[in-house]
């Protein structure tokens, strides 16, 4: 690989090779523009993310087979009034001009109900009702949308009741509004943030330039390949898209800045720029490549993942990387040469110019942590373990309505109903039981007394049955609200005594349970099998890359085990942050796998970077002095790129979703940890410990 790479970015470091280069990129992301659709054509606000296996999609299934729905996406219309109850003929005319609404499949009519039937839709101090409502099937998001509005607009005219829309229709309404604006934020954001802070760093305007530069035009190629796929038919998540900008931006920063350290160190050794930049990229070539290599398998082994949302991270996510390795050592490279030493002016290197300052705070800290390696490595290995043992202190969030904005009309409308209703109303399960043989009144009423009985269970109801008998639909209500781990397992122990059930009810046949606290109990196991799978996968086959890098044992032993460690520190000092800065005491159990991905797929480029310099100067140093130089040409640009990855990600803290917000502040505190404790000093701390002395080439 090293000698494909080498002969590769040889030929490009030359004039002609340059500007091959440049016009071939540009050449390509014009025909892109041009011909293939944007990835925002084919953004969805959600995907299928539990298994078709898993036992609440078998229960859908069968729910839909017997007692079929013909309608489309379901909404729950909320109706408040401020002065205490009110009387249905109040809606009398907002339900008059529903009617004349187009792309309604049906409402309850609510107005023309008997009294004791619409009593049962409100809550028990007659201040508020809860109407279910379902949109015609095949309407798109943004034509609920309109309908959404009419309604508001008919609220507003013909009531006095503070009026909202909850449910799947009120969630995808709000999701699309929110993502329209949040998208825009994200980019500009982005750019701005790392515009000031490569500007603030490195005082040059052109190197806070042509980075962004090639993230354009890194963007714009894997935006509109992404529009291709999309087209084909992959899904493309909101969310997913997201956190795609930002490892675009942040990956592309961070091998740029790789690439003119090393750019900037051979300037101060010749005075061609081709010639510079040639012998830059034969040493940081192959490990910019890796560290691309190491983040695309980690994308890669998503493959492997039960949960839906997961699994659209690994191709659109591997798309981006492909393209951002490839411009790492051509795009990059070649625009850098291109400017030559005016990308650092006002700062030029000159010939003769000392490569790192023996002032620098970098040399300083190499030489300290050469000194007394054992006593750097207990420092941080304290702090380190006290941040991992916050891990004993994390507790999931299931309810995904609670990461939305505590102002978002749906979470407003769902917040109502969690106060005025009885919790378990909030989502009822339908028991759905498919018997051998026609089930009696006497069995339903055993199996309904039976459920009654489980924990937790507040009520059973009967709610259909197909025409010959043989199978029954039951509406089961918990006492607590549906997304408690508590209400979770409950359900969870449902599912393992459904056959006893039945024998005690003398029904032979089997027991299925639908709605939304069956797919969040997939949810909860589809998550915690994925969670180990992924983590075991990504260690090994990063591992396994690191000793084809390396051709060592125990060097991937170090950089895997730093990495693994700063994990688990950085979730759980990025917990303990989160409820002390923000008042977020629960997290999503998403948070975890998405921080392990990023993490140690993105921490370890700075192993990476590290160790290939150190495997450099241990052809002319012994271990020490080998450490001490890598620690200091190394650490300027490592904890720069560090603080601008770190900040890159926190600005997914600017989406309205907590799952989001957090997600990007913890892999910020991750990051900052990996760049300035693990990478400065325990690392060399531990190469300095158990790495072998032999003589260099100069003392054999």
């Amino acid at each position: 690989m090293r000698n494909l790479l080498t002969a590769i970015t040889d030929r490009l470091s030359t004039r002609k090779g340059m500007w091959t280069t440049l016009a071939i990129w540009l050449a390509a992301t014009m025909l892109l523009a041009v011909v293939a659709p944007s990835a925002k054509d084919y953004e969805t606000s959600s995907i299928d993310s539990i298994p078709v296996d898993a036992p609440s999609s078998v229960a859908q299934e069968k729910l839909d087979e017997y007692f079929a729905n013909e309608d489309g996406l379901p909404g729950i219309l909320v109706f408040q009034s401020d002065g205490g109850s009110f009387e249905p003929e109040e809606l009398s005319a907002f339900f008059a001009e529903l009617q004349e609404l187009d792309g309604i499949a049906s409402v309850v009519p609510f107005t023309e109900l008997p009294p004791q039937a619409a009593a049962g839709f409100y809550a028990e101090d007659r201040s508020t009702v809860a109407l279910p409502i379902a949109f015609e099937p095949g309407l798109e998001t943004d034509e609920i949308r309109d309908i959404q509005e009419q309604l508001t607009a008919i609220a507003a005219d013909e009531t006095n009741l503070t009026y909202t829309m909850t449910g799947p229709a009120g969630i995808a309404v709000d999701t699309l509004n929110l993502f329209s604006r949040a998208d825009l934020v994200l980019l500009f954001s982005t750019v701005g943030l790392i515009l000031v802070l490569l500007v603030v760093i490195y005082r040059s305007p052109l190197l806070a330039f042509i980075p962004l530069l090639a993230a354009a035009f890194v963007y714009e190629a894997v935006n509109q390949t992404l529009g291709w796929m999309g087209q084909a038919g992959l899904l493309l998540n909101q969310q997913t898209l997201s956190i795609m900008t930002i490892l675009l931006f942040a990956a592309v920063i961070d091998y740029s800045l790789f690439v003119f350290s090393r750019f900037r160190e051979e300037l101060k050794k010749t005075d061609d720029k081709y010639t510079a930049m040639r012998e830059a990229m034969r040493e940081v070539g192959l490990p910019v490549f890796y560290s691309g290599g190491t983040v695309l398998a980690a994308m890669l082994v998503l493959f492997f993942a039960e949960f839906g949302d997961y699994r659209n991270f690994a191709p659109i996510f591997a798309t981006a990387m492909l393209i951002i390795m490839v411009a790492s050592v051509t795009l990059v490279p070649a625009l850098f040469t291109l400017f030559g030493r005016r990308s650092f002016w006002p700062k030029v290197p000159q010939v003769g110019d000392a490569a790192v300052r023996a002032s620098s705070l970098w040399s300083k800290v190499g030489r300290t942590v050469v000194r007394k390696p054992l006593v750097a490595a207990s420092v941080i290995g304290v702090i380190l373990l006290a941040s991992a043992l916050n891990l004993f202190n994390l507790d999931y969030e299931f309810d995904t309505m609670k990461s939305f904005p505590a102002d978002m009309p749906s979470r407003v409308g769902y917040d109502i109903l969690e106060e005025q209703f009885a919790k378990g109303d909030l989502a009822p399960t339908s028991v759905i039981v498919e018997a051998e043989a026609p089930i009696s009144d006497d069995q339903r009423t055993a199996l309904i007394q039976e459920l009654t009985a489980q924990p937790l269970v507040s009520a059973v109801q009967p709610s259909d049955a197909t025409a010959d008998q043989q199978v029954v639909q039951l509406s089961l209500t918990f006492a607590e609200s549906p997304y408690e781990v508590a209400t979770l397992d409950a359900l969870e122990q449902l599912r393992e005594q459904a056959e006893e059930l039945l024998n005690a009810s003398e029904i032979e046949g089997a027991m299925y349970f639908a709605g939304e606290t069956a797919v969040t109990v997939d949810d909860r196991a589809a998550n915690s099998r994925d969670l180990i799978v992924i983590v075991v996968l990504e260690s090994i086959l990063i591992f396994v890359m690191l000793i084809a890098m390396t051709r060592s044992m125990k060097l991937p032993i170090y950089m895997m085990g730093t990495i693994l460690v700063s994990f688990l520190a950085a979730l759980g000092l990025g917990i303990f942050l989160s409820d002390l800065l923000f008042g977020i005491d629960t997290v999503s159990n998403r948070v975890p796998l998405y921080a392990f991905v990023f993490l140690v797929a993105l921490g370890i480029d700075y192993n990476i970077m590290l160790i290939s310099r150190l495997m450099e100067e241990r052809r002319k140093h012994p271990v020490k002095k080998a450490v001490e130089i890598s620690v200091s040409a190394t650490g300027g640009v490592i904890s720069s790129a560090g603080i601008i990855l770190a900040a890159t990600f926190a600005v997914l803290m600017t989406q309205p979703i907590q799952l989001l917000f957090v997600f990007g502040f913890i892999v910020a505190v991750g990051i900052l940890l990996d760049t300035f404790l693990i990478r400065g000093v325990l690392m060399p701390a531990l190469l300095v410990l158990f790495e072998k002395e032999k003589p260099s080439r100069q003392e054999k």
